[in-house]
């Protein structure tokens, strides 16, 4: 038995039994196998276990589906740090400002990628003399294409999501 299983036995016997509280022995066998049981054996140790143990958690029920006559929130507390709208749209710029880079060097590496793409027919390197290394730097690359418009397409959501 690994030690997350003897955390684990040991969790669900002292679930099981807090209230009786029997002793729980830790038993190790010549082969260094951990076992956890009530019955005390040559060879076990008796755990110090806390008398009092808690429940487990009841399941609470589901929150009820928020309507919109519902009120909004509680605003946060007083002592919250707040930032200035100011300093919100100075952070909200500097964020757009590096996505919008981001994108143009991402959209600089998708131009790249499509022009030795030529199509799904780039020129063939020196060193490819075996088709098979061919193909697989066209499919690497179509791959690397398909990356680079996702990766676009997500920047302007990111940028399009920003205040």
């Amino acid at each position: 038995m690994t030690s997350r299983q003897s955390i684990a036995a040991l969790a669900l016997f002292a679930a099981a039994g807090s209230a009786s509280a029997s002793p729980i022995y830790l038993c190790v066998d010549a082969q260094g196998r951990k076992e956890l049981t009530d019955t005390n054996r040559r060879g076990c140790k008796a755990l110090d276990l806390p008398d009092s143990i808690p429940a487990p958690a009841r399941a609470q029920e589901p929150a009820p589906a928020r309507t919109r006559t519902q009120a909004a929130p509680a605003p946060s507390p007083a002592d919250f740090p707040r930032v200035d709208t100011s300093e919100q749209r100075a952070r909200d710029d500097d964020r757009r400002g590096i996505l919008n880079e981001e994108l143009r060097l991402e959209q600089q590496k998708l131009n790249e990628l499509k022009a030795e793409y030529k199509n799904g027919e780039p020129d063939r390197l020196g060193n490819e003399r075996n088709y098979a290394k061919y193909q697989e730097r066209v499919a690497n690359l179509r791959d690397a294409i398909g990356r680079s418009e996702r990766n676009i397409e997500a920047l302007k959501r990111e940028i399009s999501n920003i205040r």
